[in-house]
């Protein structure tokens, strides 16, 4: 049972890895910002964080098992697609990309609790079949010391490592020293839920173990 990881998230290969999976990866062809543009849109407002993720999770999914049901006929297996995003204070954050924000966003985190929105999708691709498909969000709560110093911060910042991760933070790196507590699957705080993963692959017809490389 073959396995394709719609992502090219270093956190996510790894956790698949560490749970005997050896993935091909492919990176969707997927404008996160115009999906979401166009479902806000449609609804006349912004979607909650938990329908953002699975949204974007889906579209992601779906656009590399299209293209893999395509160009790999053969190709029998899952394809796993995910999206996170963290929410604090009633606002949603992604990615802050820059120093400055990922800056302000620690003084805001510190001794504070956000919550973890992990969006999944994974498809069942097989040979002449029509592509199946099981969603689901997972949420973990994550505690943030209170005795973070602005020096500490700083060289978190300046480490690079908060620049491109939802939340501007991790929990199996250089940010879990300052993580005290979290709440939830510990997975979907890295990347995605293993546990979600696994029943939703179980939905589709398929064992988790079979999955082992």
């Amino acid at each position: 049972m073959r396995v394709c990881l719609a992502s090219t998230s270093p956190a996510r290969l790894m956790l698949l890895r560490q749970a005997g999976i050896e993935p091909l990866t492919l990176s969707p062809q997927t404008d996160e910002d115009a999906v979401a543009a166009a479902a806000a849109a449609e609804r006349g407002a912004d979607l909650p964080p938990a329908e953002l993720v699975l949204l974007l999770a889906h579209a992601k999914a779906a656009d590399v098992a299209r293209r893999l049901a395509a160009d790999d006929p053969d190709f029998d297996g899952i394809v796993i697609g995910g999206d996170s995003m963290f929410e604090l204070d009633g606002r949603v954050y992604g990615k802050p990309y820059t120093p400055e924000e990922a800056t302000r966003r620690w003084h805001k985190m510190r001794g504070a609790t956000g919550i973890l929105h992990s969006g999944h999708s994974v498809f069942r691709v097989s040979p002449g079949a029509p592509l199946r498909e099981a969603t689901a969000v997972a949420e973990a709560s994550v505690t943030f010391a209170d005795d973070v110093s602005d020096e500490e911060i700083a060289a978190y910042v300046a480490s690079g490592e908060p620049l491109h991760v939802a939340g501007a933070f991790t929990v199996d790196s250089l940010g879990g020293a300052f993580i005290t507590r979290v709440d939830g699957d510990p997975s979907t705080v890295v990347g995605m839920s293993l546990s979600t993963i696994r029943r939703l692959v179980g939905e589709l017809g398929v064992t988790w173990t079979d999955l082992w490389s």
